[in-house]
């Protein structure tokens, strides 16, 4: 009987582990600043991670490796965001969004309160 009580505990520990980790991967990541390292440190929206677009195919599963996370990309104009939101969804993503340029995102912020801005050190 102890032992089917301690198995049925492990695996009841087991099972809270591999859920929270679920939860944990299917936050939504609200902004990966895909510019340079160089323009990421001259300002950034608060709390941005900073993956160039070229090598985001390859550092993405350092982040996430949930194919259905809310992923919000941007960069200075659009482009290269655009162009990290197509590498993501040639590898599965399904909730990647383009959100355009940093300037765009302050002025949105202005206005809409959707970001706070964060300068670097």
């Amino acid at each position: 009987m102890s032992k089917c009580i301690l198995i049925l505990g492990l695996f009841v520990t087991m099972m809270n582990g591999v859920m929270g980790q679920e939860a944990q991967e299917a936050k939504p990541i609200w902004w990966i600043d895909v510019r340079t390292s160089k323009e990421f440190e001259s300002g950034h929206v608060e709390d941005a991670i900073n993956i160039p677009h070229d090598i985001i195919g390859q550092k993405i599963t350092d982040i996430t490796t949930n194919k259905d996370a809310e992923i919000h990309l941007y960069c200075r104009s659009g482009r290269r965001s655009g162009l990290a939101k197509r590498v993501l969804e040639k590898m599965g993503y399904t909730k990647v969004t383009n959100d355009g340029g940093y300037e765009d995102l302050k002025e949105r912020n202005r206005s809409g309160e959707i970001i706070t801005e964060k300068r670097g050190e």
